[in-house]
């Protein structure tokens, strides 16, 4: 089968289409017929060589796809059902192997390709902002990165939720974007200082969750823009990995960090986040409270090309490849 493989580590010509032996199918897993996959952050950071998948999973990048099913094992799908995955890897290629807890139907309404922007940003997203955060109707959430997957989600699963959200993005067209999908008060990170935005449009009173890609640049600030009892939330580093934090700050405010990531989570905790999905996102995707913002897609030959575009920062929503 053809596949993405890295020939080194570095910028996205590393990124090469080449033949490799198929994925065989273990107990418990559905073998599926790639259709699309997602790019991710996390696809970068393997680039780069900061960011190896765990151990077990696919060398080869991609952390989610749609797609048809092959073969189903004993997980009680079908032949040719329409599925999307969450992976640990292995999604640039046109077939994977993964557990059968990982794999959803597509949701009602939804495009086979477009669904492949789909699996990693709401497990991620609603982990996070539900799960972990616990964010309530009536509370305000301020998202750094508003305009891309991750971003355009929690907007969207915010709102839904009831919460206010206030944005951050670096052009005025990723903040129209941001305030198109309902995000309240958008923010110009370059011209505007975030904590200041959130202290007026809160009343002095901060954010209650913060779901932050940025890590160690913003980690200080953030804590400033928490509210009494707030909930900051790292699920990226592109700011850097290492910062002081003034604990006097968070103890006054009985705040909370916690830092998560997705991809090394047990086999078992992933089945349990994506049946969340299905109960919860899913529904509101199929009656078009939550949309699927697709930027542009490439094909599979066209990795390098896809990186390259993903790298310039230009997209609003998700990148996709397509096989």
């Amino acid at each position: 089968m053809k596949a993405v493989v890295l020939r080194g580590f570095g910028e996205p010509d590393v990124l090469q289409v080449a033949d490799v032996a198929p994925p065989g199918r273990q107990a418990g897993e559905v073998l599926i017929d790639v259709v699309a996959a997602g790019l991710n952050r996390a696809d970068v950071q393997q680039r780069l060589g900061v960011y190896p998948p765990p151990p077990g999973a696919s060398e080869y990048p991609g952390l989610e796809v749609s797609g048809r099913i092959a073969d189903p094992g004993e997980s009680g799908f079908q032949p040719g059902d329409a599925v999307v995955a969450l992976l640990a890897g292995g999604g640039y290629a046109e077939q994977v192997a993964v557990s059968a807890g990982q794999v959803l139907p597509v949701p009602a309404g939804v495009d086979l390709v477009a669904a492949a922007a789909l699996p990693e940003v709401a497990a991620t997203v609603y982990s996070n902002l539900v799960l972990v955060a616990g964010l309530r109707n009536g509370e305000t959430l301020l998202i750094h990165g508003a305009s891309g997957g991750i971003g355009t989600m929690a907007i969207q699963l915010a709102r839904a939720l009831g919460a206010r959200t206030i944005v951050t993005a670096g052009t005025a067209d990723k903040l129209d974007f941001a305030r198109s999908l309902g995000a309240e008060v958008c923010v110009n990170y370059r011209e505007q200082d975030f904590v200041a935005e959130v202290d007026a449009a809160t009343d002095g009173r901060g954010a209650d969750v913060i779901l932050d890609v940025v890590g160690a640049k913003y980690l200080g600030r953030n804590v400033e823009a928490l509210a009494i009892g707030g909930r900051l939330v790292v699920i990226g580093l592109q700011g850097g990995a290492k910062a002081e934090i003034n604990l006097g700050s968070l103890m006054g405010k009985r705040a909370s960090v916690t830092g998560t990531t997705l991809r090394s989570r047990p086999v078992e905790e992933k089945a349990s986040i994506m049946a969340g999905v299905r109960e919860n996102v899913w529904p509101l995707i199929s009656n078009g409270s939550i949309s699927v913002p697709v930027d542009r897609t490439f094909p599979l030959a066209e990795v390098v090309q896809a990186h390259e575009y993903f790298d310039s920062g230009q997209h609003t929503g998700k990148v996709l490849l397509t096989l």
